[in-house]
């Protein structure tokens, strides 16, 4: 799809005027916030998540080091969601006292907790979510990452002794393979998914195959993202809103972590119809070596 780039037009600035006083945009922008309400939020504490249920899938977790470490929640909300709200939306999420009390985080210890803390602002970051298919990984079996087989090929590195063409078009923008993914794609929440379960946790064991890297992906997003049909050309189409978020108390960084990683993550994901959001954590670590439902080695 092409952006249409609109020539020759300049911001307007509009001035209602009554009774001899106006009002710019800005400030009947403000007064519209005003009698805006705040968003409010409940647990739902039986919604279920197939990958956190699927015992093959925590096997797969704990050898990437992040069972333990990942965690899904569900919430619903009193009031139809507006995506230009979306900034005043995280905000009342963190804000609000059910999920202060509920919304699980890991401490530094390594143990879950209530987030707890008086959030003050909220960075978000709308991700792009109109993936239908695994179509996006094509391009990695197309050019040599993959071989017919599903194996990964293996590559040399300079600091990683044990590494593979596919983390290397994962993280290496030099690399041969960098761009077989496009930009675009790269930002879309399918992938991002994906290259969260291939970069793993601190004691990642990484596959020989990528099919349980596509497969995982494809199932935590299925249990996330909702789908509807067009009325009018009958194709199914995303419905929800992902947002990516940060959130801060007065001390700084809180939450997902007081420290920053790429593979320390939260996503909101906005079901407007159902008026549910759920929540994808993740804190880098050690995961767990072992689960009870999962037979240890």
């Amino acid at each position: 799809m092409s952006l249409v780039q609109l020539r020759g037009l300049r911001p307007v600035e509009t001035v209602s005027r009554c009774l001899g006083y106006c009002l710019t945009t800005t400030e009947m922008a403000e007064e519209t916030r005003a009698f805006e309400q705040t968003y409010t939020f409940s647990l739902l504490p039986n919604k279920t998540f197939t990958f956190q249920q699927d015992l093959h899938t925590a096997g797969l977790l704990m050898k990437w080091s992040m069972l333990g470490r990942i965690s899904a929640q569900a919430f619903n909300f009193d009031q139809a969601f507006q995506s230009y709200r979306k900034n005043d939306f995280a905000l009342n999420f963190f804000q609000d006292p059910c999920v202060k009390n509920n919304l699980k985080t890991l401490d530094a210890s390594g143990a879950w907790k209530p987030l707890g803390s008086d959030v003050t602002h909220v960075d978000v970051e709308a991700v792009p979510c109109t993936k239908v298919s695994v179509d996006i990984f094509e391009p990695i079996f197309s050019s040599g990452i993959v071989r017919p087989s599903g194996h990964i090929v293996k590559c040399y590195h300079e600091v990683n002794p044990d590494f593979d063409e596919l983390r290397m078009m994962l993280l290496e923008e030099d690399s041969d393979n960098y761009h077989v993914v496009s930009p675009c794609d790269r930002q879309e929440f399918l992938f991002r998914l994906f290259k969260h379960i291939v970069l793993g946790g601190e004691l990642c064991q990484y596959e020989d195959v990528i099919s349980p890297y596509i497969e995982s992906a494809k199932m935590i997003y299925k249990d996330l993202v909702s789908v509807q049909k067009d009325s009018d050309t009958r194709e199914i189409r995303i419905a929800s809103t992902i947002l990516k978020v940060a959130a801060h108390d007065e001390n700084g960084l809180c939450y997902p972590s007081g420290r920053d990683n790429e593979q320390t993550f939260a996503y909101l994901c906005i079901d407007p119809f159902k008026r549910h959001v759920y929540v994808l954590y993740h804190s880098f670590g050690i995961g767990l070596l072992c689960n009870n439902s999962v037979p240890c080695s």
